[in-house]
C-alpha cells in the first residue's frame, strides 16, 4: 500500500501495528481514536457481479441496504471471502479505499464528513493511515459522495 500512497508523497503516513487492526474496535484502540473515526471499507459486488463497489463509511455506521438500493439501483451483496482479494486487491481486515484494481469503484459516505481526519486500513490487517477527507477523496479516486449509511446520525463528534 505504501507504493500507492507514494504517488502522493504520503507513504510515510502508513502506521504499522504489532497487533491486529482488522476491526473498527481494534483499529481505534491501536490508533487511540474513537471508533467513529475509523474509515471502514465495505466491499459489495457490482450490479453485474464481476467487480467490487467499495463504500467507505465511518466506523460507527452501517450500510443501509435500502439507501444503497435507492442510490445504485440494486440490493447490495457483500463480497464472498474467495472473491475479496481478487476483486479488491486486499485480504480480510486490510480492505481499503486505495490500491484497488481499476475495476473497483470507490464511493465515500456522508457519515465521514463529521471529521477532519479519518483512519482507513492501509492494505493489511495491522496497518492504517490518517488522512484528511480531501486526501481520502483524491488518493482513493472516489467516484463521489453518497448517503447510504445508517446508525450514525445520533452521534456527535467530540
Amino acid at each position: 500500500m505504501r507504493e500507492d500512497l507514494a504517488r502522493f508523497d504520503r507513504a510515510d503516513a502508513v502506521v504499522e501495528f504489532a497487533t491486529s487492526s482488522a476491526t473498527v474496535e481494534l483499529a481505534a484502540q491501536a490508533i487511540g481514536v474513537e471508533p467513529a473515526r475509523i474509515a471502514k471499507t465495505i466491499a459489495v459486488y457490482s450490479v453485474a457481479g464481476a467487480s467490487a463497489v467499495l463504500i467507505v463509511v465511518a466506523g460507527d455506521a452501517r450500510l443501509s441496504s435500502g439507501d444503497f438500493k435507492r442510490r445504485f439501483g440494486y440490493k447490495p451483496r457483500m463480497l464472498a471471502f474467495d472473491d475479496l482479494e481478487p476483486l479488491t486487491g486486499h485480504q480480510v481486515g486490510g480492505v481499503c479505499p486505495f490500491g484497488n484494481p481499476d475495476s473497483a469503484e470507490v464511493w465515500l459516505d456522508e457519515s465521514l464528513k463529521r471529521f477532519d481526519t479519518v483512519w482507513p486500513a492501509a492494505g493489511s490487517a495491522s496497518s492504517a493511515v490518517g488522512l484528511t477527507l480531501d486526501e481520502l477523496e483524491r488518493f482513493s479516486g472516489a467516484f463521489g459522495w453518497v448517503d447510504v449509511a445508517k446508525d450514525w446520525r445520533d452521534e456527535q463528534p467530540p
